[in-house]
């Protein structure tokens, strides 16, 4: 049986940034238009109370943007290890920012001769400036080599943090519940670990899940549960539902294989190991994720969106309809999805995304 996916085609467009195009969809025809360019390497997009947002530069810029579109750098950033992989990653805006300013980074934080290991920073946005900037979290110890580094973040509905940590291409430590290689962890937001967690004498207490490679992706639904996307090697990227003292199986089990064609690990299922519910063969490379609220697309609600970084485009998954590899898939390629780093829904039910290929953010929207 044939996997199920429609291609979507752009309409032929001016080049440059400024251009508006259209695309056809399941959900009829949308507009993608600019919303900001000139970026190098953006990573993450965060919507701001009453307007505005936050974009991070992987090489440790931080930009805030105004309603009317005005950026500003942000001073006040941490050092950041930007080599191979690493760098400024994701940005969190709780749900109390606009009573307390606060935002969380994450970031690969240089550790001497340590290398470098994820991190978290908090602070209050105050304008444009950082105040009472701290470390809150890091990864003991560092790893040396420049990539998996995980850094995606969300805030759970009791205010608790996940943060996910690739395996940093060390495989094995992925399966050990001693280190923090490949797992995703669940911390209070002063950076402790969080009552609950399933391992409590292991690794600090706060691991929540591990067998992971790179999860690039992290997500809410609306029923509260916990979903990520990550990287799997010569085939294999994930989308699972993360669940508390979960295995993944990474590296002893994993669909695809080995970029040197070898298989990985015992196969694609074991007993004990949780598999996924979506799965990709070849990679996409996902990174972002989100899952549709349905506001101005009902018949999207509850589908998730993934960006491509391999494949230049979004991948719309809809977990209602099965499919020989998990769900069902469109996928929405145009000129402007170029590595797609992040997608994010914004307060009024459009959908954003950043092109890394482009260094900009864009927007859907419905076509009038």
């Amino acid at each position: 049986m044939l996997r199920a996916i429609a291609i979507i085609l752009v309409l032929v467009l001016p080049a440059g940034p400024a251009a508006t195009g259209e695309v056809a969809t399941s959900a009829g025809r949308l507009a993608i238009g600019p919303i900001a360019d000139g970026l190098d390497e953006p990573w993450s997009l965060a919507f701001l109370p009453g307007g505005g947002f936050l974009v991070s530069e992987r090489g440790g810029r931080l930009w805030r943007f105004g309603a009317d579109g005005a950026r500003v750098a942000v001073a006040g950033v941490p050092a950041v290890f930007a080599r191979g992989q690493g760098g400024l990653f994701d940005i969190l805006v709780p749900r109390d920012h606009a009573a307390t300013g606060a935002i969380l980074l994450s970031f690969a934080q240089p550790q001497g001769g340590q290398g470098a290991g994820t991190a978290i920073a908090a602070a209050r946005l105050e304008g444009d400036r950082l105040a009472d900037l701290r470390l809150i979290w890091q990864m003991p110890p560092g790893s040396s080599g420049g990539r998996h580094f995980g850094g995606r973040l969300a805030e759970a509905g009791d205010g608790t943090i996940f943060l996910t940590i690739g395996e940093r291409g060390a495989f094995d430590p992925a399966q050990d519940l001693d280190a923090l290689h490949g797992k995703i962890i669940r911390l209070t937001r002063d950076g402790a670990a969080a009552p609950g967690n399933p391992f409590p004498d292991r690794a600090g207490g706060v691991i929540w899940s591990y067998g992971h490679r790179n999860p690039q992706g992290l997500a809410f639904d609306r029923q509260g549960r916990l979903w990520a996307s990550e990287h799997g090697a010569r085939g294999g990227d994930e989308v699972n539902r993360i669940e508390k003292g979960a295995n993944y199986g990474w590296p002893e089990v994993a669909f695809g294989r080995h970029y040197s064609g070898l298989p990985i690990g015992t196969g694609s299922s074991a007993p004990g190991v949780t598999g996924p519910a979506h799965h990709w063969d070849p990679s996409i490379a996902p990174s972002g994720h989100m899952i549709y609220s349905g506001r101005l697309w009902p018949e999207w609600a509850g589908d998730h969106f993934v960006g491509s970084l391999k494949f230049d485009h979004i991948a719309r998954l809809d977990p209602g309809t099965p499919a020989p590899r998990g769900w069902s898939e469109e996928v929405i390629r145009t000129r402007e999805t170029g590595r797609v780093r992040d997608i994010r829904e914004a307060p009024d039910g459009t959908i954003w995304f950043l092109s890394v290929d482009r260094g900009a953010v864009f927007r859907i929207s419905p076509a009038e």
